[in-house]
């Protein structure tokens, strides 16, 4: 299985032989423990649940989900497979389940902005600054008479960021399997030290 979780530690840049700057992210991924297995029986479909990160107090019914793991772990994550035969509840997964050169998919939360305008938000242009116009960022006209009401999903301003974003197609450059760490090429959303779910 081709699927951990990891913390983001940071972005950098790496140099090739011909000195080709290439930016990227570094991530500490895993070790992860296993912690519960799906199967199409029981639940309908072919999974697999692991944990990651140490818990400074774990609640009482998680503890005891984690118990037959032998795990404290902070985070959980889910990922559907095809076959789980191969695997058992408390096996340990390493970052060395990638290899240079992978081709991985990355999900987390994004950076969260606040409220924003327009103009940040969705890139619209300013209005003019010069005749007595008052319209420098207004978004302008939103509706007409004609449905007299405004459409959902309207570009507006309101909050921007902290959502889920998945980026794919990224590229592994490094792979470090003593201190299970990653190097990704390109940018990974989210801040610094957020969680982040990389699958192959």
């Amino acid at each position: 299985m081709k699927a951990l979780l990891a913390k983001k530690i940071g972005m950098t840049q790496i140099f090739d032989e011909a000195g080709v700057m290439t930016p990227v992210t570094v991530l500490e991924a895993g070790p992860c423990v296993i912690t519960q297995l799906k199967n199409a029986e029981r639940d309908g479909y072919n999974g697999v649940q692991i944990g990651f990160g140490e818990a400074k107090h774990q609640p009482k019914p998680q503890a005891g989900h984690l118990a037959a793991a032998k795990a404290n772990s902070r985070h959980l994550a889910e990922y559907r497979l095809d076959d789980t035969a191969d695997m058992s509840v408390g096996d340990e997964l390493k970052a060395d389940v990638f290899a240079v050169g992978d081709s991985i998919q990355v999900t987390a939360i994004s950076k969260g902005k606040g409220f924003a305008g327009t103009i940040k938000r969705h890139n619209f242009h300013r209005g003019p600054k010069t005749h007595g116009s008052h319209n420098y960022r207004a978004p302008g006209s939103i509706g007409a008479g004609y449905p007299q009401h405004v459409f959902k999903g309207q570009k507006m301003a309101g909050q921007m960021g902290n959502k889920q974003v998945t980026v794919k197609n990224l590229k592994i450059m490094e792979v470090d399997a003593a201190n299970n760490v990653l190097v990704v090429r390109g940018a990974v959303p989210g801040p610094k030290k957020s969680l982040v779910m990389v699958k192959g």
